[in-house]
């Protein structure tokens, strides 16, 4: 199950959409036919009695699951893209530390620059965002943490000097490995099927409803139908920031990849 989930988060939000309304429609539509083929005729008068007075309790059910599980997967994106913030944030800490005094800070920039534009192209979708086991982004951060140390141990540079560069490198891997961590995580699948079992149980019930009215009449229930399918696509297209619809910007790191590039920090000596 957790496969099919893993599989749906990584659909293009177009896919997602298209799909969401097509099965709530066919559900909709099978259900008005379903009900009408399997319920005898001497017994149809019984069935919008019970289907009426469940209609509140589905619709509500699925509102309070929707809304729980959107605004979940909503903080859980803002949340990615916070990370990367603080992984910008730190990288910026590193790159000024590498402009103190007698600091040579052109090995530690370019090192820098190099492990955040392989972060960037090797590590910042699918798999490997959630592994963090690129082999190229790996050595990228070990020739970084060796130029650092390397630098941080020279005497000419001081105790303050050498341990603010040592310092905001533990930041930088941190925040990475923060990233990773967060990039690992999984929809639960009993989280999903809950929310589509209750949409599915809601459009079920709304075209039983209406499976004597005419057509026209019954086109009622697409509303109901394309609102269910509409929050799962939603949902699925949120729940991925690394592999999904809706990937983390990387919007931060390319502006210091940018400054590193240009010679902003090292305009400041």
């Amino acid at each position: 199950m957790g496969d099919v989930v893993n599989w749906l988060t990584s659909l293009p939000a177009v896919v997602l959409v298209v799909g969401g309304l097509f099965l709530a429609l066919m559900v909709a539509a099978g259900a008005r036919v379903g009900v009408r083929a399997l319920v005898p005729e001497a017994e149809r008068d019984r069935v919008p009695p019970i289907v009426m007075p469940l209609m509140p309790t589905l619709g509500a059910a699925f509102a309070i699951f929707a809304a729980l599980s959107l605004a979940s997967e909503a903080t859980y994106l803002r949340t990615a893209e916070g990370l990367v913030s603080d992984e910008a944030a730190a990288s910026s800490r590193l790159a000024w530390a590498a402009t103190s005094p007698r600091v040579q800070s052109e090995p530690i920039h370019a090192a820098l620059a190099d492990y955040l534009k392989t972060s960037r192209e090797r590590e910042w979708k699918g798999a490997a965002a959630a592994s963090g086991d690129d082999v190229a982004t790996a050595r990228a951060i070990a020739q970084l943490e060796r130029t650092v140390r390397t630098e941080a141990a020279r005497p000419e540079v001081g105790t303050t000097a050498g341990t603010e560069l040592v310092v905001s490198l533990d930041g930088v891997t941190s925040s990475r490995r923060a990233r990773v961590a967060a990039a690992s995580r999984d929809v639960p699948a009993l989280y999903v099927v809950t929310l589509v079992v209750s949409g599915l149980a809601l459009i079920v019930n709304s075209g039983a409803l209406v499976f004597r009215s005419s057509l026209r009449t019954s086109l009622l229930i697409v509303g109901v139908a394309s609102v269910v399918g509409l929050s799962l696509a939603l949902l699925f297209a949120l729940s991925a920031p690394w592999s999904g619809a809706f990937i983390a910007s990387g919007h931060p790191l390319d502006a210091v990849i940018t400054d590193l590039r240009s010679g902003f920090f090292g305009g400041a000596r």
